[in-house]
């Protein structure tokens, strides 16, 4: 250990950038695929809920926790993983994140029962939660400035490509095959990530050291902090937030933990998260940029399959073809965002990026009950281009301004931020529609009166269509035109939370002006 100890303090974090190689190249692409995976588990799960609680004879309550504890348990380590990895290494990190979360996804498959299945997809988002942040730092400490516009938009793309395709992959695995092949999906692929991981990656070395001074007070609070966040955040919209016992006492919890969280990581030597990136004002405002993505990809990502779902009837697999374009689009818009990086300005590109994902939601405003496919491929398109004209400038502006030496704990925080985002958006998603909706459906209600001419005539022509086919027509006309109300109010509260959406996006687009762009010649910090 004291050899180990003496080589990483022969290579402080604040060293020259290593050599780029072509295998650290091939090392970095590997760390890419084990990312995609991490987060494309979030929601490739989503869209196929009802055959694993099928196959498992589950009830409603019990299978929200197999996404619930994936995301409590991911929540935690990603900010964990900047401490782990200067204690590790990159490469033990990366490779026994991936070891692990291959066994996990694959004792997931063979689950026999719910609770098995909880605590084997809280095991495996804990360790995927070890590999998403290590690849913003490796990207941000091994490649040179010059080299950051091909780099970014690739690290970018999965990041909102994964969660985006996510329901389509599920539906079409639970369709073609079974739920067990989402989990199995990941074997393989898992294998060759580990593998290359181990014998590749060479950014740093351990400095085991830091294990005599690892926090495990300051452990205890950020899990109560972030896993009482998550679950509150989850679980809340469903069940009036505070009314329900366990929501209130998880709330508290998140509380006492938050304050703990906070108070040990600004009095100790090495606190498990490392805060100061935040002085830098580039991370700050990019941190809350990526909140507002985490916003804008997870809860549009949501509300499609919710809209196409509930209101048009649509199967998973169904669901999975139409949003599909959102990721061609994106495919499409990571070499034109690579491309625009090195010929304007970030600030302008970010403002442009977030215009133009305001107003994709803003085409949404116009929602119907009738629209399908060719009304949402307009607004998909503009959506899947926008978020990488977003992503490209804002992981430059957060993290390229930074030292290399705190890299590895601010990669931690800044995609914290934009999962955060993203539960934070959905909580208040959930809220609105189910608020918004009531209220929508109360002013129908009032306006469908007996008093109101056209609803009567409408009454009317019900009743007489259903008489004549020898049915209760004064009775069946009346539930008819409760469901149209009912969806008429289903509507209408998708377009309030589209809506905020648009407002959200279009305010905060003018935040890029206060981002200074990264110096052209800065050097890559090294990863030692």
């Amino acid at each position: 250990m004291a050899s180990t100890d003496a080589a990483a303090a022969a290579s402080p974090d604040h060293s020259a950038p290593p050599e780029l190689t072509p295998r650290r190249i091939a090392a970095f692409m590997v760390m890419v695929l084990g990312m995609f995976m991490a987060i494309l588990d979030i929601q490739i799960v989503s869209a196929s809920l009802p055959d694993i609680q099928a196959g498992l004879g589950a009830s409603p309550d019990e299978i929200s926790w197999v996404q619930t504890s994936y995301l409590i348990a991911e929540v935690v380590m990603i900010p964990l993983s900047g401490f782990l990895g200067r204690m590790m290494s990159t490469r033990i990190l990366f490779a026994v994140s991936a070891a692990g979360f291959t066994a996990a996804s694959l004792m997931c498959a063979t689950a026999g029962s719910i609770n098995e299945m909880i605590v084997w997809r809280a095991l495996q988002g804990f360790l995927g939660g070890g590999m998403i942040p290590s690849v913003f730092a490796a990207a941000f400490t091994i490649f040179p400035p010059s080299k950051r516009n091909v780099v970014s938009p690739i690290i970018g793309l999965i990041a909102t490509l994964a969660p985006t395709v996510g329901p389509t992959v599920g539906g079409y695995l639970s369709h073609a095959l079974s739920w067990h092949w989402l989990f199995l999906v990941n074997v393989i692929p898992g294998i060759f990530v580990t593998l290359g991981a181990w014998s590749m990656i060479d950014f740093d070395r351990p400095n085991w050291s830091l294990f005599d001074r690892f926090d495990w007070i300051g452990l205890g609070a950020l899990a109560a902090f972030l896993g009482g966040l998550e679950y509150v955040l989850e679980e809340g919209p469903s069940n009036d937030w505070l009314s329900d016992h366990v929501v209130a006492v998880l709330a508290l919890v998140m509380v006492i933990g938050g304050i703990v969280t906070f108070w040990r990581a600004f009095t100790r030597d090495e606190p498990i998260v490392d805060f100061s990136a935040f002085r830098d004002i580039n991370f700050a405002v990019g941190s809350v940029f990526s909140f507002t993505m985490g916003v804008g990809l997870y809860g549009l990502t949501y509300l499609y399959p919710l809209y196409l779902g509930s209101v048009r009837g649509y199967d998973s697999l169904m669901i999975g073809e139409t949003v599909f374009v959102s990721g061609l689009a994106m495919f499409a818009g990571a070499p034109l965002a690579g491309f625009m990086a090195s010929r304007i300005d970030l600030r302008v590109m970010l403002l442009v990026g977030f215009l133009g994902f305001a107003t994709s939601t803003w085409m949404l405003t116009g929602l119907t009950a009738d629209w399908d496919f060719r009304e949402l491929l307009a607004p998909q398109i503009l959506r899947g281009l926008s978020l990488m004209l977003c992503m490209v400038p804002i992981n430059n502006l957060a993290l390229g301004t930074l030292p290399p030496d705190k890299m590895k704990g601010a990669s931690g925080l800044y995609n914290l931020t934009r999962n955060l985002g993203g539960a934070v958006g959905l909580a208040v998603i959930n809220t609105l529609l189910t608020d918004r909706g009531a209220l929508h459906r109360e002013r129908l209600r009032e306006a469908v009166a007996w008093t109101n001419a056209e609803a009567v005539s409408q009454l009317d022509g019900m009743a007489r269509s259903l008489s004549a086919r020898g049915l209760d027509g004064q009775t069946g006309a009346l539930m008819q035109m409760a469901a149209r109300v009912r969806g008429q109010a289903t509507i209408m509260s998708f377009i309030d939370v589209f809506l905020l959406i648009t407002v959200l996006f279009a305010t905060l687009a003018l935040g890029a002006l206060l981002m200074r762009p990264p110096a052209k010649g800065a050097a890559a910090g090294g990863g030692h």
